[in-house]
């Protein structure tokens, strides 16, 4: 266990605070405050917690896992790789970069094992990350090699010029063909762990374009496009919807869809400008096996 006297006026955020002092990032130690542990006069606070003279600060024993990914020699699906980048087909059940309970077996840890070169924009323990996928979520997601590419790519996601496409099998029927989803969205106060719709004055504007592709039997094939790209956006604005995604076992119905692994969540395809040749990409992927059979066994 660690203890932290504060003993002088800091005008800093507990997560920003943590994260200088403790040397992770700041999700990390939000992941810390929301396994409860870490707390602030014996009280389990917020990451956003602003820290004052006399506060005592707890911060019970933890693995410093977060530091750095250890290189594992685990199979990557390589879809495109050039000087500059690596366009990564990521599977459904993989974690992206090691964070608190998920130390090993990520994307990170294979990437460090095949990659001899990867951008430090992200520190050691997310390195060449532009960009991340839930863990049961799969598809394309790109990896820097460098840290001008990074930055390029990250502008790119920033100013919507990197469009990413999804594929998703929704519960039930969508009434509407196609439409946006345009709200604010915030971590759940019921739930920590999850993410939230809610109201204007409150988290981070939200838009999601999306268009039916087939009307199946009980369930709706869609295609989504992110405008914007916040936790779970995807899931979360299904669940606004009304359909939630089939698999979905933090948004989706309860009891339903027990047999599968995961959430029918599928990044297919993205599109971006080349870091240097400045050429415009485009990188697709089929659906996987088990999203396809789903959906044939619902025509």
């Amino acid at each position: 266990m660690q203890k932290i006297v504060i003993d002088k006026d800091f005008d800093i955020r507990l997560d920003v605070f943590l994260s200088n002092e403790l040397k992770i990032t700041r999700s990390a130690v939000k992941n810390l405050i929301d396994e409860k542990k870490i707390f602030v006069n014996a009280k389990n606070v917020k990451a956003g917690y602003k820290i004052q003279n006399g506060d005592v600060v707890i911060v019970e024993d933890i693995q410093r896992h977060e530091l750095s990914a250890t290189p594992q020699k685990i199979a990557l699906d390589i879809v495109y790789e050039d000087d500059d980048l690596l366009v990564i087909n990521k599977p459904q059940g993989m974690v992206v970069h090691p964070a608190a309970g998920n130390y090993d077996g990520t994307l990170v840890n294979a990437l460090t094992y095949h990659i001899k070169n990867l951008s430090t924009v992200n520190g050691n323990f997310r390195p060449g990350i532009v960009h991340r996928l839930d863990k049961d979520t799969a598809g394309l997601l790109i990896v820097a090699k460098n840290n001008k590419a990074h930055i390029e790519l990250s502008n790119q996601i920033q100013t919507k010029e990197c469009k990413r496409h999804y594929m998703a099998v929704l519960e039930g029927n969508l009434k509407e063909d196609s439409g946006e989803i345009v709200t604010n969205i915030a971590r759940s106060k019921k739930d920590r762990k999850k993410m939230a719709v809610c109201n204007e004055n409150e988290g981070k504007i939200a838009i999601t374009k999306f268009n039916v592709v087939e009307r199946l039997k009980g369930y709706t094939l869609v295609h989504f496009e992110l405008k914007t790209g916040r936790t779970h956006q995807i899931r979360v604005h299904s669940k606004y919807l009304g359909h939630p995604v089939a698999g979905d076992k933090v948004y989706g119905f309860k009891n339903k869809e027990k047999s599968l692994a995961g959430q029918l969540l599928f990044a297919y395809k993205i599109c971006f400008t080349m870091p240097t040749t400045k050429k415009y990409m485009e990188v697709e992927v089929p659906l996987p096996e088990y999203f396809v059979n789903f959906v044939n066994k619902h025509r």
